[in-house]
């Protein structure tokens, strides 16, 4: 067990779900301070704001595509390679599905209007997506990981230039992280159930 590993085991499940909620709180503080230097007004930045059909189409699409992926991935590659230091699946397995909905949208939320709604348009989808990937630098310990994030960042930043919407991105990394978040839950409360089987035969 490395450092980090360590350090996460000893905060309780209520400590890092305020932790998690207090890092969006902070970052969408950064994105409003820098939105008052970067935009001239509060209505240019309304302008990336649009919300039709198609937006939510290309964003249900695209965040469905990445979790389908994403979930092959898990499935398929051996599991260190989506070895995060155990934050996820701590965070995940300890909340009820309703608390996961209302976490990863406050993410979605916070990450896309600092990401792609400020940084994204008034510097570009390369400096967008770095410090997404930076941002999320406890997936830098391992390579998969890491290559990973970036990826997805530049897809995400993609998917926002070609619709020139910030829901479209929010509603991307709603899909993908409420997904996920369900899914992790679900593996733990399987996983939870073995053990108890597993014990209750060993006990006979």
């Amino acid at each position: 067990m490395n450092k980090q590993q360590k350090v996460i085991q000893q905060l309780s499940d209520k400590q890092i779900y305020h932790h998690v909620l207090l890092t969006q709180l902070i970052l969408i503080v950064i994105a409003v301070v820098l939105g008052i230097f970067l935009f001239q007004d509060f209505q240019s930045f309304l302008t990336v704001l649009k919300l039709d059909f198609f937006v939510v189409l290309i964003g249900v699409v695209a965040g469905l595509l990445v979790v389908t992926i994403d979930i092959w991935l898990m499935k398929a590659l051996p599991k260190h390679y989506y070895d995060d230091g155990g934050v996820n699946k701590k965070l995940f397995s300890s909340l009820s599905p309703a608390k996961i909905a209302f976490l990863t949208l406050c993410i979605a939320i916070s990450e896309e209007v600092l990401f792609r709604g400020v940084i994204h348009t008034n510097s570009g989808i390369v400096v967008a997506s770095f410090v997404f990937a930076f941002v999320h630098f406890r997936y830098f310990a391992h390579w998969f990981l890491a290559l990973n994030i970036l990826i997805l960042s530049f897809f995400i930043g993609g998917i926002y230039e070609w619709t020139e919407s910030l829901w479209a991105t929010i509603i991307l990394h709603f899909i993908v992280d409420c997904i996920l978040g369900l899914y992790l839950l679900k593996l733990s409360r399987h996983n939870k159930r073995e053990e108890g089987e597993s014990h209750e035969t060993r006990s006979i």
